[in-house]
């Protein structure tokens, strides 16, 4: 079928649903209404030949509830109990609720490194492809119960725009408990003005996000427009959207108009490309000059050892690094050719002059642009 957000005529074949903690959640505990509402509406989408892949906010929520408490604990372990209470009554109630339409469910619990690894990444994309194949509806949400700060992913909005990437998704709608992206908060404004489309990334994007908070979760709005960076640099979609509205993804699949709409970049980057520009953990930098920056950024090009300045960190070959300009600003992420003890070795050198210095020459790039991502940009003066 034809879905048509905000005007845009692409086949929307996969989506990912991401549903916030304020949607999922009430007073006397989980949301069972909204729960029965969503999953009848995927149901039909699924019904009209559409993937669903399912990020499920709420197990922190639920168990606080479960639990009596009326925040969070601040000790990670008592943290982590809660999540592990919530988490199984919130899978349970999914699974009731898409029973009810004779359709199946299955839970995914990830860290960062499921999804930083490329073998593991790999992996649970295999998994999850296997499971849209059996008209399963995966289920996913951070494994809170074993999370330390390494391994942490941050929140779901972050974790639902990486799975997006990861299964090359043709739209991401992000459910929450306002109708989209506001000029300030609605919950206290009454003349918010809601923002229906948004193509950059300005600063009072930035800030209108900023100053609306979240309230169980622990993504506000901001954490939705640095997802929505995410997957429109990617080339896909975002919709944020009221959860709680009648038929949200029906009227969405259907082409209405409906919440705050995030332009995508024309031309979808590959999906080994979205693994190394947005979801690799890097593992050092490279510092590079004007004109390296220049050769990246404008013409397309390998980066080469004569425009490195500086090395940061202990990597290996085949790592992915950050590479930054000599002013500091972030341009983007590669996957090197050689180790940064040779980087430093032939930084600054001509690639004929590789040789001489390392005693053989495999590359002549440092990064090939097929393993280079630009998702940032030098400020103009």
């Amino acid at each position: 079928m034809k879905c048509k957000p905000k005007k845009t005529h692409n086949t929307i074949t996969r989506a990912v649903v991401k549903v916030g903690s304020n949607v999922l959640t009430a007073k006397a505990g989980l949301n069972i209404d909204a729960i029965v509402s969503i999953s009848s509406q995927i149901c039909e989408l699924m019904t009209q030949g559409i993937e669903i892949i399912l990020v499920s906010s709420g197990a922190m929520a639920s168990g606080m509830k479960k639990m009596g408490f009326a925040k969070r604990p601040d000790a990670i372990p008592k943290r982590q109990a809660i999540a592990a209470v919530g988490q199984a009554g919130l899978i349970l109630e999914w699974e009731k609720a898409f029973a009810r339409f004779d359709r199946r469910v299955a839970q995914i619990l990830l860290t960062s490194d499921d999804l930083t690894s490329r073998k593991r990444y790999l992996n649970a994309r295999n998994t999850m492809n296997t499971l849209l194949d059996w008209q399963v509806v995966p289920i996913i949400n951070e494994n809170d119960t074993i999370m330390v700060e390494e391994i942490k992913l941050g929140d779901n909005d972050n974790l639902a725009a990486m799975i997006a990437l990861q299964l090359d998704a043709d739209i991401f709608i992000n459910l929450t408990d306002i109708d989209g992206l506001y000029d300030k908060d609605p919950r206290v404004h009454d003349d918010a003005r809601l923002i229906q489309q948004v193509t950059t990334y300005s600063k009072s994007i930035e800030k209108y996000a900023g100053d609306i908070p979240g309230a169980l979760g622990t993504g506000g709005m901001l954490s939705k427009i640095k997802a929505a960076r995410k997957v429109t640099g990617s080339g896909i979609p975002m919709v944020i959207a009221k959860g709680y509205r009648k038929n949200v993804l029906l009227q969405l699949a259907a082409g209405e108009s409906v919440g705050t709409y995030f332009v995508p970049r024309a031309q979808k980057l590959n999906r080994k490309k979205c693994w190394i520009g947005y979801t690799a953990k890097t593992q050092g930098t490279l510092t590079i000059d004007a004109g390296a920056a220049k050769a990246l950024l404008s013409n397309g090009k390998s980066l080469l050892p004569s425009g490195i300045v500086d090395v940061q960190g202990r990597f290996a070959a085949g790592a992915a690094v950050a590479v930054v300009s000599q002013d500091h600003q972030y341009l983007g992420n590669g996957l090197v050719n050689y180790s940064a003890e040779d980087i430093r070795r032939i930084m600054g050198a001509r690639s004929n002059q590789i040789k001489a210095r390392l005693g053989q020459k495999t590359y002549d790039e440092v990064i090939h642009r097929d393993n280079l991502v630009i998702t940032g940009q030098l400020d103009q003066p």
